[in-house]
């Protein structure tokens, strides 16, 4: 076990940590930090309009069409609200203006949706433009540096107001920005993204199969162990993904459609991470329970965040980094969570995720919110917590009785020294 956890130290987590701090997928996971409060305003009008009681939901009936305005107005602009943070995240991480490589970012994705007669399309602006908007973002904050590098802008005397200053300076790449991208997609009439969803399928077929969770699901809680955010490492990549899943969930459970994806955004954050990732807040139940002082003290300390996914106290302090006798239930538990709550899903026995809830939302609330209140997923939600505790019972019990003995020892060192 020592040598498989040097191995992963030095062979498997560098490169993993290497990719997690790339200055694009930095950028687009604080980027699309600024989708979050239209998707949660969005998905509050999605549950308010589809609470299964029926007496509700005929009195709502004829106000269907107002309360999915709302939805449209808030999930159906994702694409737009991603491309401005991208884009200013970016200009930011370089050191430019972050306000005009978020304008110019804009301009170029809006150029991307003209359609064949030369008209405005608005049918990417949802989730289904999001990569389109990433590569957007990337391409003319891109040229805006490219062109700041080799100051050829214009530039106007000192005194003038920043912001008039700033726009005059982003007017030359902000041309070559339009011209360029007017070109291939006005004047080649390539389709830009329909080409930029044919290059992402693959990754995006892979996060919504069952290997592919697994995969994710394993190398969170591989990062974790060596002390990395496994969730925030991989947010980069996953996050577009999932926010694209549970947006077209919603517009299918407003629809009254078939859900189509299963590994929507909440399914990895609530009904995996049951209690922080690697499921500790069962960890932090049992530890309130210990014989151990040290346990018990602090499974109370860590019990009050734990139930709202918070986990670093138990992650740090049990602690689990680095530590092979608990590196297994953290792992083997989130696998076989994320495994039956796929294979539930796949055959209906609950609904899949609908509505972005917060991923501090504590077990069994959080689930029954993300897929309109459905109790089975309420319910499955507390028989995870009991897989979970019996997981991780037996080797607590080991870590505890080893903690016990040092315990006493130290209290037996202590007596010597005052005797």
């Amino acid at each position: 076990m020592e040598k498989f956890m040097i191995f992963l130290e030095t062979k498997v987590i560098p490169p993993l940590t290497k990719v997690g701090n790339l200055r694009y997928l930095i950028a687009i996971r604080n980027g699309l930090v600024v989708t979050l409060p239209a998707i949660i305003g969005g998905s509050i009008f999605l549950i308010f309009g589809n609470i299964p009681i029926v007496a509700w939901t005929n009195f709502l009936a004829p106000y269907e069409g107002m309360i999915n305005a709302a939805v449209t107005a808030s999930m159906g602009i994702i694409s737009l609200l991603a491309v401005i943070g991208i884009g200013y995240e970016l200009a930011k991480s370089y050191q430019l203006d972050a306000v005009s490589g978020a304008g110019l970012s804009l301009m170029a994705f809006i150029i991307t949706q003209i359609s064949a007669k030369y008209e405005m399309s608005t049918a990417n602006f949802g989730s289904t433009g999001l990569f389109t908007a990433i590569i957007s973002a990337i391409f003319a904050v891109e040229i805006y540096r490219f062109f700041l590098q080799r100051n050829i802008v214009i530039k106007l005397p000192e005194g003038v107001p920043t912001a008039v200053s700033n726009s005059f300076v982003s007017l030359i790449p902000a041309v070559f920005i339009l011209v360029s991208f007017w070109v291939v997609r006005v004047v080649l009439g390539f389709d830009v993204s329909a080409f930029i969803e044919s290059v992402f399928s693959p990754l995006v077929f892979a996060l919504n199969s069952l290997p592919g969770i697994l995969v994710y699901t394993f190398l969170v809680t591989l990062l974790w162990s060596a002390g990395i955010h496994g969730d925030m490492t991989l947010e980069g990549v996953a996050d577009p993904i999932f926010i694209k899943f549970v947006a077209a969930n919603a517009a299918a459970y407003a629809a009254h459609e078939q859900l189509p994806y299963i590994t929507a955004s909440g399914f990895s954050s609530l009904f995996v991470n049951v209690g922080g990732t690697g499921a500790t807040l069962c960890l932090v139940l049992l530890m309130m329970k210990s014989k151990s002082k040290a346990y018990k003290e602090l499974g109370k300390v860590a019990f009050p965040g734990a139930c709202f996914e918070i986990n670093e106290p138990v992650i740090f302090g049990f602690p689990i980094v680095m530590n092979p006798l608990m590196l297994i239930p953290f792992t083997i538990i989130p696998l076989i969570l994320a495994a039956s709550t796929y294979l539930l899903m796949s055959v209906n026995l609950i609904s899949r995720p609908v509505t972005m809830v917060p991923w501090t939302m504590p077990p069994i609330i959080g689930p029954l919110m993300a897929t309109g209140w459905d109790w089975r997923a309420g319910l499955w939600s507390a028989i995870e917590l009991v897989i979970a505790v019996a997981i991780y019972w037996p080797f607590f019990k080991i870590a505890e009785k080893q903690m016990m003995e040092q315990e006493q020892l130290n209290l037996e060192k202590l007596e010597g020294e005052v005797a």
